[in-house]
């Protein structure tokens, strides 16, 4: 019989995995940003409302994920809920203060896609095998993996092209394909690294 204590993670490693993939995740959201570029899920949904309306994107992340929780609690349970709102918590402040701490002067919009879209995959992960997620679609696609069997990473990359699609309302067309550069390169480094039966994440 299996031991699942060998794949439990200590209350140090769980801390660690939430900074750090909260972290991977700010900074390809501060690239974005400074590229006017944006991404899929909740966090696009949220570039869409902060082009439109100049709202900050760090307040406007928070609360759009919080009628997620309802859904995260009931089909997901408490532990990953709870981590996913410190998760979320922790990123809506990083992007409101991370960008007072640097800057970068030279930004290519194609390389803030590919950088952005690996940092986003392996926070994701990161976020992932901890029980832990950034909320929205992930919550979703999480789910479906686990009920379905459905690849994680596709069930992303359909709901993130609809939110970049949206984007064509608020920024330019030469963005939207950039940020669907991005986007692409996120869920096929999700969709190859996250499995269905290789990790019990959830």
């Amino acid at each position: 019989m299996e031991d699942l204590t060998i794949r439990s993670h200590t209350l140090f490693e769980d801390a660690q995995a939430i900074f750090t993939g909260t972290l991977f995740v700010s900074l390809a959201l501060i690239l974005f940003a400074q590229a006017g570029l944006l991404t899929g899920g909740t966090a696009g949904a949220a570039f869409v409302l902060h082009y439109a309306t100049d709202v900050s994107l760090g307040r406007l992340f928070f609360l759009i994920n919080l009628p997620f929780y309802w859904f995260a609690w009931t089909r997901m349970g408490r532990e990953f809920t709870v981590k996913t709102f410190i998760s979320i918590a922790i990123l809506s402040l990083m992007t409101e203060f991370s960008p007072r701490l640097f800057a970068i002067d030279r930004l290519h919009p194609a390389y803030a896609a590919v950088l952005g879209g690996l940092l986003l995959g392996s926070g994701c992960l990161f976020l992932a095998r901890h029980r832990a997620s950034l909320g929205g679609a992930t919550i979703v696609s999480l789910y479906l993996q686990k009920a379905r069997g459905w690849r994680a990473g596709k069930v992303q990359m359909l709901m993130d092209c609809v939110i970049v699609l949206l984007a064509l309302t608020v920024i330019s067309p030469e963005r939207v394909a950039y940020s669907v550069l991005a986007a692409v390169v996120m869920n096929l480094f999700i969709a190859v690294n996250h499995k269905p039966g290789r990790y019990a994440v959830l």
